[in-house]
């Protein structure tokens, strides 16, 4: 049973990954920002590097839908146009260098892009352009998996409230998301042995959205977002230094 859900990942390892995908939400819907990484982060120390980002691209889909709906009248549509059309191209260009990289610099990647994400912010004149925010943003996901911290900026530079806010870079997201999953299915990945993992994954999600937009946290964001960004830091060096250790085997 627990092979047929985990598809050949631990019970201990994909019960790990059930919790985290509530914590994730919860996160998300809370801060607005950083479960996603933080699920990459952790995925890619247990997941085979092939499967890495196809398969946290649709979890994300799921996760990022589910928020989009649950605040769905919070939504700023106008930029999302211009944003759909820059991330259908950033997409395609990625979708024909993705398959060609080596699974070792996938892990380098991916620590470097989560450890980036923490301390740096990308140029602010990208926020004016959401062709372009697309565009690069749904490159970089290609490989990186978790743009979230990038997209923010573009939505974090609209000035909303708290909940368009969230409720904006979800339907981004899910845009994102939706493109990628579909590129790398055209691209020949296998999610159907994944799909009792994937909708666990998106249900225990769900849960944490739910939760998350009732109960607020009760210490800072800014305490909160250190605890955060020391772990993603610790996971993040720990992906660089087996990623190295591969080139160097």
């Amino acid at each position: 049973m627990f092979d047929l859900i985990f598809n050949g990942l631990s019970p201990f390892n994909g019960a790990l990954l059930l919790g985290l995908s509530f914590v994730a939400s919860f996160i998300t819907v809370s801060l607005g920002i950083g479960g996603g990484v933080l699920l990459l982060a952790v995925m890619a120390s247990i997941f085979p590097p092939a499967a890495l980002i196809p398969i946290h691209g649709v979890i994300q889909l799921g996760a990022n839908l589910v928020r989009c709906l649950v605040l769905l009248r919070h939504v700023t549509w106008p930029p999302l146009i211009s944003f759909a059309v820059g991330s259908v191209a950033g997409v395609l260009l990625g979708g024909q260098l993705v398959v060609t990289l080596p699974s070792a610099w996938v892990q380098i990647g991916v620590g470097a892009f989560v450890i980036w994400s923490i301390w740096m912010r990308p140029p602010a004149w990208l926020a004016r352009w959401p062709w372009l925010t697309g565009a690069f943003s749904s490159f970089l996901t290609m490989f990186f998996g978790a743009t979230g911290p990038f997209v923010a900026t573009f939505s974090k530079a609209l000035n909303q409230p708290r909940q368009a806010h969230v409720a904006t870079h979800a339907a981004m997201m899910t845009l994102q998301h939706l493109l990628k999953t579909l590129a790398f299915g055209l691209l020949g990945f296998a999610f159907a042995p994944w799909l009792p993992f994937i909708v666990l994954m998106i249900l225990l999600g769900a849960a944490g959205t739910a939760i998350g937009k009732q109960l607020l946290l009760r210490i800072s964001d800014k305490a909160f977002r250190r605890g955060l960004d020391l772990a993603l830091l610790i996971l993040s060096l720990r992906l660089i230094w087996v990623g190295v250790h591969s080139l160097m085997a």
